[in-house]
């Protein structure tokens, strides 16, 4: 028997606030999180995109340095929004360690921050074994956020540890979702994590993908829809949901902050790079029917909308192939750029905020549509309106493209 998902609690990461209040107060009045980059030596004379969606607010790690010596920059963001979700959740010790309880979480690549000090010392002309760090490779590899949670907290269920670029934590609330929902595990903590990493703007800048037209003015771009937009903006943060089953939820009286209606994850079964219409749909249909929906019942849409030109382009043919121009469609990235591995949830929880004020945030920075992407419904001022039915999108390198469906719960 399927059983129902809801979501009790919530925390997160972002260059545009680290709490709800924060979060709420910079999307309504349109402040943009993106920045210039920080001075980096190694590659200030060769980037050609100076700017970053960068965290700088204050974070109040209180970690145990049994637990902080595994953790590089993105183990400690995950570990941290894991932690508050737990506070919020009311979840006892006993349950947590049941093994009814398991961690979905991931990030693009571990830590390139520590990979990058890895290398150094293995390629230096003086090279010896006790110049690398004991507990290097547990920092860096790419399900260090996961294992880092379960251990921190002593989760004994389910480990899952998504890997997949941009759709990172999409899947992992996905798969965190079907856990649940077939009766494997009784309550998920889901997210992603990806640290300030220049070398990540390196790759993109290498693939002509980056926003380089406004590195004197950082908070107009990226421009997803717009005209004028001219590639991806590169940022960092974190963020958590906790999944629970529905029956579990309420017998222990836990508040229910929303659905998880269904998801679907394709692939392209193509291009590695570059984004495909007649698969995105199919990736948005299968989530529908995954749903039970019709997309009529859908009232809002968060776009991926990295900005880039070809994107934007293929996402909105894509969203009117089988939305037409009903739904409001909202691309986040404008405020906190392209947060990698963590966007799908940044961008959910973002959603969550809107369901519960009764608004809608116009995508920032979008002020002249561009011509191949004026056949959906852009928001493009703040609304009031309630949003019962919300999906958020994901699609990221490799072909990997995903559906998630958020209602109110009822």
């Amino acid at each position: 028997m399927e059983r129902r998902v809801v979501i009790t609690a919530e925390a997160l990461i972002t260059p545009v606030g680290n709490t709800k209040g924060q979060v709420i107060d910079n999307l309504v009045n349109g402040v943009s999180g993106v920045k210039k980059l920080r001075k980096d030596p190694q590659l200030d004379k060769v980037l050609k995109s100076k700017v970053f969606g960068t965290v700088d607010f204050p974070i109040n790690y209180n970690f145990k340095r049994k637990y902080a010596k595994t953790l590089g920059p993105v183990g400690y963001y995950a570990c941290q929004v894991a932690k508050e979700v737990l506070e919020k959740s009311g979840l006892d010790e006993d349950f947590i360690s049941s093994g009814r309880m398991g961690v979905a979480f991931g990030s693009t690549q571990g830590s390139p921050n520590v990979q990058r000090e890895i290398f150094k010392a293995f390629f230096s002309d003086s090279f010896e074994l006790k110049n690398l760090k004991s507990a290097g490779y547990i920092q860096q590899m790419t399900h260090t956020t996961a294992v880092n949670i379960a251990r921190m907290f002593s989760i004994t269920g389910r480990i899952i540890s998504s890997c997949t670029a941009c759709t990172t934590s999409a899947q992992s609330i996905g798969y965190g979702y079907e856990a649940i929902k077939y009766g494997l595990q009784d309550a998920m903590i889901c997210g992603g994590a990806d640290e300030y990493d220049t070398l990540t703007v390196a790759v993109f800048d290498k693939l002509l993908a980056t926003s380089t037209a406004y590195n004197e003015t950082p908070e107009k771009t990226p421009r997803p829809f717009d005209a004028n937009r001219d590639g991806l903006v590169v940022g960092e943060g974190a963020g958590a949901l906790l999944l629970e089953d529905y029956e579990f939820a309420k017998k222990r009286g836990a508040a229910i902050l929303a659905e998880v209606a269904g998801f679907f994850c394709g692939c392209n079964g193509g291009d590695l790079i570059h984004p495909d219409v007649e698969r995105l749909g199919q990736t948005l249909r299968m989530g529908l029917e995954n749903a039970m929906l019709n997309p009529e019942q859908v009232d809002f849409i968060s776009a991926h909308a990295t900005a880039t030109p070809i994107g934007d382009t293929v996402e909105a043919e894509s969203i009117y192939s089988v939305y037409k121009d009903r739904p409001c469609v909202t691309g986040f990235k404008g405020f906190t750029g392209h947060t990698m591995g963590t966007c799908g949830v940044i961008e959910a929880i973002f959603t969550l905020y809107m369901m519960q004020n009764k608004i809608i945030i116009p995508t920032l920075n979008l002020k002249d549509v561009d011509e191949g992407c004026k056949m959906i419904n852009h928001t493009l001022r703040l609304k009031e309106k309630q949003i019962n039915i919300a999906t958020v999108q994901n699609f990221a390198f490799g072909g990997v493209n995903t559906s998630l469906f958020i209602k109110m719960f009822n």
